[in-house]
């Protein structure tokens, strides 16, 4: 058979499944390059059309007027930025309203057990147990007020949205705590936000407050309601130090009986206080008010309304930390549409079976886990043949993303991704990603192997979560987008690292109804992050690209000097030396004493034995990090790729030292978000970095 009858067979309407028909094709149709040639062909030949963009893809932000540069989203019609996008949602509070009225008491939030169906509790249900909470608070004496602040101390789980709809119906603010942050932390946070009451999903949590309050640290806490179930020896403990513990369900039992009607926040009204981790110091409470939240949520939608609209039939599944306010946005988006949230069983190494048990079609996701999916793809194909495959299918479906064109039905997906796709359930529809860089060539491949429309966003906790993001129709890689609706984003100059906004570089600048009000009870962090004019500065570097779209290039806050004067942005030169294969993290370290940089790496576990292999070592992991001449092929690695990517002589490392433990937020050395802290890297590693200096002059 020759190539142009294949390509008639193909295209018989019949057929359905292409790979059922090939496999009845004659061994010697297959053979050679025609065959190949005829599937390629008809993969482009029966490509749907592409999706039309919201704008223009050449000029996704405009110029306001004012002369400082600064740009908004080609999205909107004039300067004015977008507070809200449906006139009756203005707080949090009518965002869950709204979602009860058109899911028609639809199911909202959903739990299972180990190797069990999701159980699901409906729209109403939330709503009248979360004014349950509400009016059992006021019942204690708490006050209907945006200055009456509330600890929910737990793990997602949908306790977590019940009180946090409880203490909206009130006007009460909402302020997560997380055990990632340590015990001091969370002692600094209690008495920072004057809480007198938290509640916990487990006991153990309440005991490190009890502990707390024992030792004199948290004098003002008096109060504990527990999710989960609890001995009467915890209540006793409690007594002793005039702590007061209750079940949620006492919590409830108690509101219902002193049922009160709602009193609503107004947008201008404080709704949570993020406590955010920093690299160095104590937490800083951002104080976020509803207008924050509702601008940010409906930029989001104004953004994707063209393309994806969310509806009572989507599905998210909720794992990202509520206590941050990436989730929080995602988790209001979906509630005001009134679809359904799954939480995971509370194990992120169950979280696979998670997703193929409730089939989320909205997926929000950090690097972190896209790096371990992508690893876990190709570690999986065993075989040079196979990662071929994976990598002509994915330079295919490139091609489509190109065009515009996102689907998980093509030829390729069929033949090639399907496994992937079912592996997240088989229906996400929509994913997205923030909080922390993505490689380019990761996040491209994924967005070819899943099929699905997958946003990259960027932003902090001080403008609630995201500034800019990218467009439906821009699936390239490699920038953050534009700037969202809600925001105006300005370059400011960096002198000293030599970035000028007239080059369209500098210090990324955000003003909107998103920025937050500012740091609780500290007006000096305040003042360093919020200028006089309400711009946030970020502290990230940024670059305005042709079209409009901005890319982070660098790091503001973690600048030294060498001793000859020349500043270093480590961040930079890691984020570059991560794309060597046989590392998964690296620690960059400078002072100005020193003419030169030292780096600590952490080989990849998964990818150090074969590529060292193809070096002529073996061994185990822990043997190969101890091998100095593979140690040798490493920074030699390293030094490559730091010359490809147009580091600078200065910029590269000398000398570095290999480590067998990840740094990770259990040894202290990772924040909660996941970025190095930086000081306690240095304290930890002092004594090898003294020897690399030493060495170096010997």
């Amino acid at each position: 058979m020759q190539a142009h009858e294949l390509f008639r067979h193909l295209r018989m309407p019949e057929l359905g499944d292409v790979r059922q028909y090939v496999r009845t094709l004659p061994t010697n149709t297959l053979m050679g390059f025609g065959a190949f040639a005829a599937l390629t062909t008809y993969w482009y030949a029966t490509r749907p059309k592409a999706l039309k963009p919201p704008c223009d893809l050449a000029m996704q932000s405009v110029e306001v007027e004012g002369g400082e540069h600064a740009r908004r989203s080609s999205l909107l019609n004039s300067d004015e930025l977008l507070i809200y996008y449906y006139d009756d949602v203005r707080t949090v509070y009518d965002i869950f309203q709204r979602g009860v009225q058109v899911s028609n008491n639809g199911p909202c939030l959903g739990v299972r057990k180990p190797n069990q169906p999701y159980e699901w509790i409906s729209y109403k249900e939330v709503s009248d147990r979360a004014e349950c909470v509400g009016s059992a608070l006021l019942h204690r004496g708490f006050k209907p007020s945006h200055t009456q602040y509330i600890g929910i101390f737990s793990q997602n789980r949908p306790e977590w949205v019940i009180i946090e709809q409880g203490c909206y119906a009130f006007s009460m603010v909402v302020v997560p705590l997380y055990d990632t942050l340590g015990t001091e932390a969370i002692t600094y946070t209690v008495n920072k936000a004057d809480l007198s009451l938290v509640f916990c999903d487990k006991p153990d949590k309440a005991k490190l407050l009890l502990t707390s309050v024992e030792k004199g640290e948290t004098p003002i806490l008096n109060t504990i309601v527990i999710m989960e179930s609890f001995g009467m020896d915890l209540v006793e403990r409690g007594k002793k130090c005039g702590v007061e513990i209750f079940s949620m369900r006492e919590i409830e039992e108690l509101g219902r009986a002193h049922r009160q009607k709602p009193m609503p926040p107004k947008p201008e009204d404080l709704a949570v206080i993020c406590f955010t981790s920093g690299t160095t110091g104590n937490p800083k409470g951002a104080m976020i008010t509803h207008q924050n939240i509702v601008s940010n949520a409906s930029a989001f939608v104004k953004t994707t309304e063209k393309i994806f609209m969310p509806s009572s039939d989507d599905v998210l599944i909720s794992f990202l930390p509520l206590a941050h306010m990436f989730e929080r946005i995602v988790e209001c988006v979906v509630l005001c549409h009134g679809a359904r949230i799954g939480f995971f069983q509370g194990d992120i190494r169950l979280l696979m079976d998670d997703l193929k048990t409730l089939q989320p079609t909205v997926f929000p996701v950090v690097p972190r886990l896209l790096n371990r999916m992508f690893d876990k793809i190709f570690g999986q194909a065993d075989n040079s043949l196979k990662r071929w495959m994976l990598d002509f299918a994915s330079k295919r479906k490139e091609a489509e993303l190109r065009s515009g064109i996102v689907r998980n039905n093509s030829f390729w997906d069929k033949v090639i991704f399907r496994k992937i796709q079912a592996s997240l359930g088989g229906k996400v529809r929509m994913m997205i990603t923030g909080a922390a860089p993505v490689s380019a060539s990761v996040l491209t491949f994924l967005r070819t192997a899943l099929g699905c429309q997958f946003y990259e966003g960027y932003g902090q906790t001080e403008c609630t979560a995201g500034c800019s993001l990218s467009l439906p129709g821009d699936w390239t890689a490699g920038h953050v987008g534009a700037p969202m609706p809600c925001s105006i984003i300005k370059l400011v100059d960096v002198q000293e690292m030599n970035y000028l906004a007239a080059k369209g570089e500098g210090e990324v600048c955000v003003k909107g109804p998103n920025v937050f009000r500012g740091y609780l009870k500290d007006p000096e962090k305040t003042a360093e992050a919020l200028d006089k004019d309400g711009w946030l500065h970020t502290g990230d570097i940024g670059k305005w690209l042709p079209n409009g779209t901005l890319k982070i290039i660098d790091r503001k806050k973690h600048i030294f000097k060498l001793a000859q004067g020349e500043y270093i942005a480590p961040e930079k030169i890691e984020n570059v030396y991560l794309r060597c294969e046989a590392l998964a993290q690296v620690f960059v370290h400078g002072e100005s004493l020193q003419a030169f940089l030292v780096a600590v790496v952490v080989p990849d576990p998964e990818t150090l034995c074969s590529w060292a292999k193809k070096k002529g070592f073996e061994g185990s992991y822990e043997e190969l990090c101890k091998t100095k001449d593979l140690k040798k092929h490493i920074l030699e690695d390293m030094l490559r790729i730091g010359k490809e990517s147009g580091l600078k002589s200065f910029e590269q490392v000398k000398d570095i030292v290999m480590h067998t433990e990840m740094f990770s937020i259990e040894n202290g050395l990772l924040t909660p978000t996941l970025k190095a802290k930086r000081p306690e890297l240095r304290k930890y590693f002092q004594s090898q970095i003294d020897e690399l200096y030493a060495n170096a002059k010997m």
